[in-house]
């Protein structure tokens, strides 16, 4: 079980930091990933981290803005949200891969958190 939370209201260029915990579930057996659904919209890609933190990607839309990062210890996955913009709005969800390595797609997730939601107000 995934539990995603950090989301809420956000002026445009403010902050948030998304947290994605697990109970009865070691994270760090997986490949992270966060993703995105607005309203209206398919569900797509935001972020992802190896197995072992030693590598990330973002999509293009978040590059050099959003962080993703992982704590063992805490059993957690992160996702810093910077300089947020009204087009981030939508409710965030974080996957757990039986993988080394992201995916883009979300189809190779096996396991979903209930999602968090993001609004970011102009």
């Amino acid at each position: 079980q995934l539990q995603a939370s950090g989301g809420g209201l956000v002026q445009a260029g403010g902050s948030l930091r998304l947290s994605c915990a697990a109970s009865g579930r070691t994270l760090s057996s997986y490949a992270m990933g966060w993703f995105r659904q607005a309203p209206g919209k398919e569900r797509g890609f935001v972020a992802g981290i190896s197995r072992s933190a030693g590598s990330t990607y973002y999509a293009d839309s978040v590059k050099g803005r959003f962080t993703i990062s992982r704590d063992s210890a805490k059993n957690t996955v992160y996702l810093q949200m910077n300089s947020l913009k009204p087009e981030d709005t939508a409710r965030y969800y974080c996957a757990a891969r039986s993988a080394t390595y992201y995916s883009t797609r979300d189809s190779d997730y096996l396991y979903w958190g209930q999602g968090t939601l993001v609004t970011v107000s102009s």
